[in-house]
């Protein structure tokens, strides 16, 4: 039996197919028709079907931004709109004829990890997605918890600041308005007046409006994680997504969530991911 799985991004859709060794057959990228629901369920039944050529008997994990509502089976919750009160699970299946799996995407990553990556032989792993948004998986003992209406980890929407920043998701103030990478380039813009992708604003913190963007960034960082940590107590966070490759989240960072946390002894490593960006994708196939 093969696996297939797809990762759809906020930028762009990765499909993979393992063998029963787990090595990689083939994989292939495209990127995301963001905003036209229509345009990314027809991108992933390509993908799909290319990837099946393949192999002839396969199983089909799909890690999606959102979940699935255990009430109404729709989409909810995503960053991504257009697939927010979709049947997207169903569509997929009646157009590939076979059933599939799918979760969120940020388990899928917690999943990948804890089995994979930097997670490897810890019981709890905290997953942290911080990219076009902020999101989080929850693994327990080498499986995903997913909570009672499947919004375990969404640390990404608890409120950071009260009457803050507006969030997509109604809510003011949300953890993924100031942490995110979208967050932080706009932030920057607002102090600086200056449109700057995220690589290169962390080359000039030196002086200024730059220091203040990242000690603002720092305490953000600091308060989110350690409420989770205040909750949850896990045994090791790994941090995914484009942000997680700021290097001063690891050193600085750890400090200042450290001196958050609830407690007389504070530990919990804080890791980069070992899979990079295609930690989403082996999550799926491992579904």
């Amino acid at each position: 039996m093969n696996r297939i799985g797809i990762d759809l991004g906020g930028t762009k859709i990765e499909g993979i197919i393992l063998d029963e060794s787990f090595k990689i057959i083939d994989r292939k990228r495209l990127p995301a028709p963001y905003d036209d629901y229509k345009e990314i369920v027809n991108c992933i039944i390509g993908l799909v079907n290319e990837l099946k050529i393949k192999a002839t008997d396969v199983t089909i994990g799909i890690g999606t931004p959102g979940t699935i509502s255990k009430h109404s089976g729709l989409i909810k919750n995503s960053n991504t709109q257009c697939l927010i009160g979709m049947p997207l699970k169903e569509d997929l299946e009646k157009a590939l004829g076979q059933s599939i799996s799918m979760e969120n995407d940020a388990n899928c990553f917690a999943l990948a990890e804890s089995k994979m990556g930097a997670g490897k032989n810890f019981e709890i792993v905290f997953g942290v997605i911080m990219g076009t948004g902020v999101g989080g998986g929850i693994v327990m003992n080498g499986k995903v918890h997913r909570g009672r209406t499947n919004i375990a980890g969404e640390w990404g929407h608890h409120t950071l600041h009260h009457n803050g920043n507006k969030c997509y998701c109604g809510k003011n103030g949300c953890v993924e308005t100031y942490i995110s990478g979208p967050a932080l380039e706009k932030r920057w813009k607002e102090l600086t007046g200056k449109s700057e992708s995220l690589t290169q604003i962390i080359h000039q913190l030196d002086v200024g409006n730059a220091k203040h963007w990242k000690n603002e960034f720092l305490e953000n960082f600091g308060i989110a994680l350690a409420n989770v940590i205040d909750i949850l107590d896990p045994d090791v966070i790994v941090l995914g997504g484009g942000v997680s490759n700021i290097s001063f989240l690891y050193d600085e960072g750890k400090t200042v969530v450290y001196e958050k946390v609830f407690s007389d002894i504070v530990d919990t490593p804080i890791l980069k991911n070992q899979l990079g960006d295609s930690a989403g994708v082996f999550g799926a196939t491992l579904l």
